[in-house]
């Protein structure tokens, strides 16, 4: 990835909590067809240096892909475009174009898979609770047939990632004169995209 100093970010606790906000990851990976991407939800274990996951098990993934084999997990955050309109320099001198902020962190690092139901039950069922907080009545495996939950959980697999790399680029107009960033965040606020809002707030922290 094309990575400006300027918009490097490397704090490991502010790397993490983008993954954690943004879990739904695109797995790239290189088969005998070519490269491909999957989107994957991944839930990080710091403290592993691990991402844990699972797949479908029709998913050619799994078996194409010995322990040990490369992969490329990218989360995506905010993202917003740009308005050269919004900086009060296009006013002084008209040397301004549109651009497009985002937040991505790549994680790289090998694959392992995990064949084994338990694992896999315990797996899913702390990504659930996970994904559940928040809801008025949290739904749980329990709550499901038993039978129905087993023959789901042998539709899947699980997968360790061992992270041997976490990159995070944080383009949030850290380029950009002071001027031309409150412009940035007084536009992106005006909006109610939940995207652009979040944004605003991204340009906001990195200025401070």
């Amino acid at each position: 990835m094309y990575l400006p100093k300027h918009f490097a970010e490397t704090r490991p606790e502010t790397l993490h909590a983008a993954i954690a906000t943004h879990p739904l990851a695109c797995l790239i990976t290189l088969s005998a067809r070519g490269v491909e991407a999957n989107p994957v939800p991944l839930l990080l274990r710091p403290e592993q240096n691990q991402l844990h996951g699972h797949l479908a098990r029709a998913n050619p993934l799994w078996r194409e892909h010995p322990d040990g084999a490369d992969v490329l997990a990218v989360f995506n955050g905010a993202q917003a475009y740009i308005s050269p309109n919004w900086y009060p320099t296009k006013l002084e001198h008209g040397k301004a174009v549109p651009t497009w902020n985002y937040i991505t962190v790549q994680a790289r690092g090998t694959l392992r898979v995990i064949d084994d139901a338990q694992w896999t039950r315990t797996f899913i069922d702390e990504l659930t609770a996970i994904h559940e907080t928040g809801e008025p009545a949290p739904w749980q495996m329990s709550d499901a047939p038993a039978d129905y939950i087993d023959n789901m959980l042998k539709a899947v697999v699980g997968i360790v990632i061992e992270v041997t790399e976490l990159t995070g680029k944080w383009k949030v107009s850290q380029n950009q004169p002071a001027a031309n960033r409150a412009g940035v965040v007084a536009a992106l606020c005006q909006s109610d995209d939940i995207q652009r809002q979040a944004m605003a707030a991204a340009v906001q922290a990195a200025r401070s």
